[in-house]
């Protein structure tokens, strides 16, 4: 099928629609083009070849990625940028996909998912990812369904263009956005466990939430909202659970409960033993009692 799609590689840099085109290029000794810069997007998936992507940020200083199967660009207007061939006998294979700012604006009243890559690469200068080979496959069959398409003049066609274009352009940002919230994901759930074993490492300690934000170099109102979300218990509640969890076992242990208590950061008997009785249903004396009576034979 990608042979009756295949584009025959044309030099133009601008578009002749006023809205977008796709191409699938196969080529052998491609001529390097000039850095250029275009007045739409352009999103580049590659395929096959051994290619160094050069992009120019604002300051005219080039960035180089040397390309890999799979990998996708997305360039927004008037970057520049150019693909440097390091073996031009190499078959270079890429989808190439055009789109003007106006049909975006269209694409985006109605619904702002449409722009979410669009929005890194302008607000964040981030143009290249890398899809693994499930994601490359998938966004492969949505360019070629689009080009098929295109191509063909079957009843419904302007309509089914307009679908394959947005599932083209939502598949893609789905994915990014996907693989971006599973490694923020990731690192949260670092983090909540660091600082867990921070807490019991450190519970004799003073363990106050501007204490703990200070210590990883986090908001202390990102570290509340990580408690609540993980556990369903504010950070000081999991401290007092940990700090009653320490004291229990210390007093059923043989130790007394003054120097317990005090030990395990309590400020006084009284909030000690409202926060004890409240957990484990019973004064701290009562449970020590409890528990010494039934290890008496």
């Amino acid at each position: 099928m990608k042979n009756k799609l295949r584009s025959s590689f044309n030099t133009r840099q601008y578009m002749v629609s006023s809205d977008f085109e796709v191409y699938y290029y196969s080529d052998k000794n491609f001529n390097t083009l000039k850095p250029h810069a275009h007045d739409y997007y352009e999103c580049y998936l590659f395929l096959e070849g051994d290619v160094t992507m050069e992009i120019f940020n604002s300051e005219g200083v080039a960035s180089r990625y040397k390309m890999s199967p799979g990998d996708l660009m997305l360039v927004p207007p008037g970057i520049m940028h150019h693909a440097l061939m390091n073996n031009p006998e190499a078959n270079y294979r890429r989808f190439l996909f055009w789109i003007s700012k106006s049909c975006c604006n269209r694409l985006m009243q109605e619904s702002v998912d449409y722009m979410y890559l669009i929005q890194k690469a302008e607000a964040f200068h981030k143009y290249i990812y890398h899809m693994t080979p499930a994601q490359f496959h998938m966004i492969e069959s949505k360019f070629l369904r689009l080009l098929e398409e295109v191509s063909s003049e079957r009843y419904g066609s302007s309509a089914f263009i307009h679908l394959c274009l947005c599932d083209l352009i939502l598949t893609i940002n789905r994915i990014v956005y996907d693989e971006e919230n599973m490694k923020n994901s990731s690192d949260e759930l670092t983090l909540f466990q660091n600082i867990i074993s921070y807490i019991e490492g450190n519970i004799e300690e003073s363990l106050t939430l501007d204490d703990i934000a200070g210590k990883f170099f986090i908001s202390k109102y990102y570290v509340a909202h990580l408690f609540k979300d993980t556990l369903g218990v504010s950070l000081h509640q999991y401290i007092i659970k940990k700090r009653l969890d320490e004291c229990r076992n210390a007093i059923t242990g043989g130790a007394s409960i003054t120097g317990t208590y005090e030990k395990f950061g309590f400020r006084d008997y009284s909030s000690f033993f409202k926060a004890f009785k409240k957990e484990y249903g019973m004064s701290p004396k009562e449970y020590q009692s409890l528990y010494s009576h039934n290890l008496i034979p």
